[in-house]
């Protein structure tokens, strides 16, 4: 009787301490989209964007930094390459004094540098995905274009064009009359994130049989941010609060990721950035 009472113990005994184990502290993600404040010209659709290096927008700026300061991030990500991808630190973070936000307008330096800055953090990540030698694009536009031209559905993909004009025209007009943190706080609606999104998912209808130009530029879409949030996975340490800042087209994947990634818990920018 005492053997069986020792065998049944001996059972018990690892379950009730793995029980108690307590749960890893969760990871808190703030997606913070944005725009390009520095021009870069980089994307299909460019908006233009007055100087973010003036006195008045320097003043919203360091508003925006003060009100994210409230979340208390542990570290930054912003879409830059890691030049060492075993740590993924960002290299350019070391060599940035508040002078440079007097004259580099990019978005990672005016937000992410300036906060990272004002918090002490030593963290600063670079955890984006480009296109590689060799390698298929991430954004195989000229394929659903090309397909479009051969199968007369250019004037789709015209109008297509024609409503994100229109957005970028709202976009151009908006930063002219409000505040930094104002245009920051429309952007990052959750309902902002799925309307960016339908470029992308409108696209699904250019193709046909074997050919399909439209699901392959999502999925190649899709990879690229999925690239992006494996590195911010493998960077976060349990109890981190994170704010990622990525220009606002990844905001629909990476809201999601961090949505359903176990351990993981999406915060609302919009709950911290400066009211309107």
């Amino acid at each position: 009787m005492l053997k069986l009472l020792a065998a049944v113990m001996a059972l018990v005994l690892p379950a009730a301490a793995l029980a108690q184990t307590p749960e890893p502290a969760p990871i808190e993600v703030m997606v913070l989209g944005t725009y390009h404040m520095g021009n870069p010209g980089q994307d299909l659709h460019n908006a233009r964007i007055d100087p973010v290096t003036t006195p008045a927008k320097q003043a919203e700026l360091e508003a925006v930094a003060e009100a994210l300061a409230r979340f208390r991030p542990t570290a930054i990500a912003v879409e830059q390459v890691a030049r060492n991808q075993s740590d993924m630190l960002d290299h350019r973070y070391s060599a940035f004094t508040p002078a440079d936000l007097l004259t580099n307008p990019d978005e990672r330096v005016q937000i992410g540098y300036r906060l990272a800055h004002r918090l002490g953090l030593e963290r600063v990540y670079a955890i984006d995905e480009q296109d590689r030698e060799g390698q298929p694009s991430y954004f195989p536009f000229e394929d659903v274009q090309s397909w479009a031209e051969a199968n007369g559905r250019s004037s789709v993909l015209g109008a297509m064009h024609e409503q994100v004009a229109t957005m970028i025209g709202e976009m151009e007009a908006r930063q002219q009359a409000d505040t930094v943190g104002g245009v920051l706080r429309w952007m990052n609606r959750p309902e902002s994130a799925a309307s960016d999104q339908t470029f992308y998912t409108a696209m699904l209808a250019f193709g046909a049989g074997d050919i399909q130009p439209g699901a392959t530029l999502n999925g190649r879409w899709y990879t690229r941010n999925a690239l992006i949030f494996a590195r911010l996975m493998q960077a976060a340490k349990p109890g981190d609060r994170i704010v990622v800042i990525y220009g606002s087209g990844h905001s629909y994947w990476l809201r999601q990721f961090v949505q359903t990634a176990p351990g993981f818990r999406l915060v609302e920018a919009n709950d911290y950035l400066p009211p309107a």
